[in-house]
């Protein structure tokens, strides 16, 4: 803790930077009695990345703010949210979770003899918590269930009753904690109103929530697990860091939506209270800013450039990484990284075994080899040698929008097509088509029938370009960089694409999604995808 903090100094640091604090006069009230304890709890799932900073610098916060910190290794909400950590992987997972976080959080300084780390089945498969979860579901409604962990709980068209448990372990580990308050994600606020709302009718106290922003990741998006090109892994190469940083969205003068922008805003200014704007001398040489609104003005007004703001976040991103890559260097945790996130194409050959097809290296099949994304169409013009064809400029969250050339000139209006959001297939091999070269394919509804008719697919209103597109269930595997024509990978996999009755986009009956929900096209029912 600072030395001879008051209360208010406290609650400053506690709430800096936050976007939502539900019960701030509580939280005065206990500070000016006594330290706050509070936690913080993180579902053992996909692989942390860099938007994790932003929850360990404000542990920092709290530290310094002299607050008593939980963290929670949440394994049992893992499993119940839609199996995203299947039962025989969930101790491996937490098991990483917990070196992970911890060399994440020595990276940045904190020390963790301050802290106390939990797992959720140290106690929530206890009598006394089962009892509680029986009692909360004796007045809990399933309406009320499904809407609190609406921005949490994996969305699915026919949802598992597993998924509307969730909200009420989170709401039952308060009590089971003993913490006057709880700390998340915007994203978590209907499941603490909902905790605010059920844990007085089992005779619990109301707790005290604060909410972080979510970081916008690398496309623009919210930061996730599921969507490779929007975060950096903590143990991604310099080189990879570079390539993905370079790639980032960073508009020049556009402070929206900017996932560097915040990345500075909320890890590297907290933890270093400056940061450097690294520039050659005859661009006026290196400038410090002392505070971040400084430096958010100067970006805004192009005093600062995009790329001289990325290669500063890739130095300092990379000193917090370091400790953190020299750790997971060691044999041990290599092979628990391995085995904690199999890769699909072992997986597969271990479920072949000796006794498979007699191939050495049999292929795996599955769309999350497919990078697609969604575009959005910024120009659309004839091809120059051929009227049945257009030839497109879409952005899918790269510097420089992508060229496709498509069939579409006599199924969609050109000014139907001009700023759509499209669904676009990234990682085929580029090919010239009369003479102009194809960058991605615009993936499409067409009917069975006769006259034959042709639909873009259309993703969720309010997605931003370069979000990932994914196959429920194969969500958070990277995709091949480039598929190889002669293996047929695409075309092997679209022969299993349809659209359903009521017109979304499925592979073998299992939806195409992006995080806002599923891909669908107009009205072509029952058709093919190609």
């Amino acid at each position: 803790m600072e030395p001879s903090l008051g209360p208010q100094e406290k609650c400053h640091l506690i709430t800096r930077n936050l976007q939502e604090v539900l019960g701030e006069d509580k939280l005065m009230a206990i500070l000016k009695e006594r330290e706050l304890k509070i936690y913080w709890g993180t579902a053992t799932t996909g692989k942390p990345h860099v938007a994790y900073f932003v929850p360990m610098s404000k542990i920092a916060d709290f530290l310094k703010a002299g607050c008593e910190v939980t963290i929670l290794f949440a394994d049992l909400h893992a499993y119940l949210d839609n199996m995203k950590a299947p039962w025989e992987l969930l101790e491996l997972r937490t098991r990483y979770y917990e070196n992970v976080i911890k060399a994440m959080l020595e990276s940045i300084g904190v020390p963790l003899e301050k802290l106390k780390f939990v797992r959720g089945t140290d106690y929530q498969l206890s009598k006394e918590y089962t009892l509680d979860v029986y009692r909360l579901s004796s007045v809990v409604t399933q309406h009320d269930a499904k809407k609190a962990g609406a921005e949490v709980v994996k969305q699915v068209e026919h949802p598992l009753l597993s998924g509307l448990l969730y909200p009420g372990l989170q709401a039952l580990d308060e009590e089971y904690l003993k913490v006057d308050a709880q700390f998340g994600g915007v994203d978590q606020r209907k499941i603490f109103t909902f905790a605010e709302k059920y844990l007085p009718s089992l005779g619990y106290a109301k707790r005290v929530h604060l909410m972080n922003p979510m970081v916008p990741g690398l496309t623009g998006s919210k930061m996730s697990s599921s969507e490779e090109d929007s975060k950096i892994d903590l143990l991604d190469r310099k080189e990879d860091v570079k390539k993905k940083l370079k790639k980032a969205f960073c508009e020049p003068g556009n402070v929206e939506n900017n996932g560097v922008l915040s990345f500075i805003k909320h890890v590297l200014f907290p933890l270093k209270s400056e940061f450097v704007v690294l520039r050659e001398e005859k661009w006026g040489g290196n400038k410090t800013y002392t505070a971040y609104e400084a430096l958010e003005k100067d970006f805004a007004e192009q005093v600062v450039h995009p790329g001289d703001l990325k290669n500063s976040v890739e130095v300092a991103l990379n000193k917090l990484l370091d400790p953190i890559r020299e750790k997971f260097n060691s044999p041990e945790l290599k092979k628990l990284t391995n085995a904690a996130y199999p890769s699909p194409s072992k997986a597969s050959k271990e479920l072949l075994g000796a006794g498979g097809s007699g191939n050495s290296e049999p292929e795996n099949l599955d769309p999350s080899r497919l990078d697609i994304r969604v575009g959005k169409v910024i120009s659309v013009e004839k091809h120059p040698d051929a009227d049945s064809l257009y030839v497109e400029k879409i952005d899918v969250g790269e510097p420089e929008p992508r060229t496709v050339v498509s069939g579409l000139v006599q199924f969609v209006p050109r000014e139907q097509l001009q700023d759509r959001l499209v669904v676009l297939l990234c990682n085929l091999k580029p090919q010239k088509m009369r003479g102009v070269e194809s960058q991605g394919m615009v993936l499409c509804a067409s009917s069975l029938g006769e006259p034959r008719q042709v639909e873009p697919l259309d993703p969720p209103a309010g997605c931003c370009a370069g979000e990932r597109v994914y196959v429920e269930g194969y969500e958070g595997r990277q995709p091949d960089d480039e598929l190889k024509p002669k293996k047929k990978v695409f075309e092997k996999l679209q022969a299993d694409f349809r659209v359903s009755e009521d017109c979304v986009a499925q592979w073998k009956q299992k939806n195409f999604l992006t995080k806002l929900g599923r891909v669908s096209c107009r009205s072509l029912k029952g058709g093919t995808i190609s």
